[in-house]
């Protein structure tokens, strides 16, 4: 299906984000000037850029327009529900350690369907809390298709606009149906380390697989949190 037209725009203005013409805190072109350049109205400029806020990658400034976010964020793994924002929960995070290669645990392994001995790509990341403490650690493991089609994915900064959106850019391929398992164990020693908790420590795992349409993963993300500091609330209807 061809991208409506505000899409379009929100995809324009990614790219050339992502390709470092506009950097963080830097102001993106106005509403009349990209209304004039794409030939729509006003209020089509306005739906990408909220589509682009929604996913964090912009703000807006009063009186001055929109600009990119200074402090990217991200979220713990799992959640992501279709039409949910990239940065529904998010929270500013560091990046932990340089992307490498390497053979996932055996339940990794299994989720991305990958052959015994088999290499991902791994990215972790350290989701903060509103006090810059530790919140949860997440690993992303990307199956060898994807790693080998999105060459950015191997490198050590963020991805202004999202893995989810490079992914889809470099591959074609978008998130249809997402797997989360949690479960709860003791913490390992390098995961206590990073969330600053004393041995023994309880943790939450948040498993989460995204497949595309035809059922192929795209990711596995695995995020550890303290269970001091987890929480899950499931608000539904009941009748």
């Amino acid at each position: 299906m061809p991208l409506l037209k505000y899409e379009q725009i929100a995809e324009d203005l990614r790219t050339r984000i992502a390709a470092g013409e506009f950097g963080p805190g830097e102001l993106l072109p106005s509403g009349r000037d990209l209304a004039d350049q794409w030939r729509v109205s006003r209020a089509t400029v306005v739906k990408a850029y909220e589509v682009l806020r929604a996913d964090g990658l912009v703000v807006a400034r009063q009186g001055a327009g929109f600009t990119v976010v200074e402090t990217p964020v991200a979220r713990p793994a799992g959640g992501r529900r279709a039409g949910s924002s990239r940065v529904a929960g998010g929270a500013p995070y560091r990046r932990l350690g340089m992307p490498d290669r390497l053979v996932p645990p055996p339940h990794v392994a299994d989720a991305l369907g990958l052959a015994p001995g088999e290499t991902a790509l791994r990215r972790m990341r350290l989701v903060l809390l509103d006090d810059g403490s530790p919140g949860t650690v997440v690993t992303a493991w990307f199956p060898p298709d994807i790693a080998d089609a999105a060459p950015r994915l191997a490198l050590p900064g963020p991805i202004a606009e999202g893995t989810t959106h490079y992914v889809r850019r470099e591959t074609g391929r978008s998130p249809a149906e997402g797997v989360d398992t949690t479960t709860v164990r003791l913490a390992s020693n390098e995961e206590a380390h990073l969330l600053e908790v004393k041995q023994p420590a309880a943790v939450a795992v948040v498993l989460h697989t995204a497949y595309d349409q035809e059922h192929r993963p795209l990711v596995c993300e695995e995020g550890v949190t303290p269970s001091h500091v987890y929480e899950n609330v499931d608000r539904y209807p009941m009748r």
